[in-house]
């Protein structure tokens, strides 16, 4: 869910830090909350100190910290620093000491709210290593996170709500899909490109030709949000048809949230015919993966290269990953399998 949907209250009511105005709450076995890591930590007292307090918070004795207590410093990577007192310690440094101590718990339930982005990308890794080998545990993991890829590679299910009701549970892919659309501001978008499309006089190019109209379509349909493999079209609808003395040719860019780009085809390989006002770039299968992307549009000259419009960034629309897979693209692709081995000679 969004931020302010009620995802932390859930867990804190799971956790019994909260009481449920109506219904119940049934919870079999013991759990272990990871909601607010460094909770119970006395800044006046040493990192080492402060693990055997920790420690002792999550049921240990002090003969079990003892045995686990060098594994607790390796994997927070804080050796020379466990003597000095904890208010001394950066904010990182702290959660990295608080997240190596929690998951020694033996807990048969475990509550992580966004506590996998913890810390830097090193340490980050680490934890989800971590996370992996829990999960091949015989516990029950409730997972809170905005990062739909660790939903689809970890869940087996997956509980969307908005605004204190519940959207769906459903499978990951599929719920990766619900939270993608909930998250698109609809009206923010519009109004952006709206601005775009109204002040072509901004624009680079010498303006021969204008782009006038940019839509997204799946099919027929008028379309921002796209799952893996679904028909997706481009249609540019120019400012004046194009006639029979200039070399018109289209470019498109789609970038990713990172800037990079993912495709950037062209007509200069093709002849737009006499008398085009609409231009469709259609592709049958999107290969694209989950994530948010965006276009830019660009007519120029094929033949000297001069620019007639650009539209950096004109339209945004967002992909669901719904294939499973993981990387930027899905490529169309077989298996085949068999029981004989093949060998050939030199």
């Amino acid at each position: 869910g969004r931020n302010g949907s009620g995802k932390s209250t859930l867990l804190k009511m799971l956790a019994g830090i909260y009481t449920p105005s109506a219904g119940k709450i049934i919870v079999n076995g013991s759990l272990t909350p990871f909601i607010e890591l460094g909770v119970g930590f006395n800044p006046e007292l040493t990192g080492r100190e402060n693990v055997y307090l920790n420690g002792a918070l999550l049921g240990f004795n002090e003969r079990e910290v003892d045995e686990m207590y060098d594994d607790i410093v390796d994997f927070a990577e804080l050796e020379r620093f466990m003597d000095q007192k904890l208010k001394n310690y950066s904010s990182g440094m702290q959660v990295r000491l608080a997240f190596s101590i929690a998951i020694r718990s033996k807990s048969d339930i475990l509550l992580f709210d966004e506590v996998l982005a913890v810390g830097d990308a090193d340490f980050q890794k680490k934890c989800l290593d971590t996370f992996r080998e829990l999960k091949k545990t015989d516990r029950t993991i409730v997972l809170v996170t905005h990062d739909m890829g660790q939903v689809e590679r970890f869940c087996d299910r997956a509980l969307v709500i908005s605004e204190g009701n519940v959207v769906a549970t459903t499978s990951p892919s599929e719920a990766s899909y619900i939270y993608s659309k909930l998250n698109i501001n609809q009206k923010l978008i519009d109004k952006k490109e709206k601005k775009l499309h109204d002040t072509p006089d901004d624009r680079p190019g010498n303006g021969t030709y204008r782009v006038n109209k940019v839509l997204l379509l799946d099919g027929d349909k008028k379309q921002r949000l796209y799952k893996t493999g679904d028909k997706f079209s481009l249609k540019i609808i120019l400012s004046k048809p194009m006639n029979i003395y200039d070399k018109l040719s289209v470019g498109i860019a789609i970038h990713n949230a990172d800037g990079v780009s993912v495709v950037g085809p062209n007509t200069d390989n093709l002849k737009i015919p006499v008398g085009s006002k609409e231009i469709t770039y259609s592709i049958d299968r999107l290969p694209l993966n989950g994530g948010d992307y965006t276009v830019t549009i660009a007519l120029y000259d094929r033949d000297s290269r001069d620019e007639f419009d650009v539209l950096y960034q004109a339209l945004h629309f967002t992909v669901a990953n719904s294939s499973g897979a993981g990387g930027a693209v899905n490529i169309d692709n077989s298996w085949t399998f068999s029981d004989k081995i093949t060998s050939r000679r030199a």
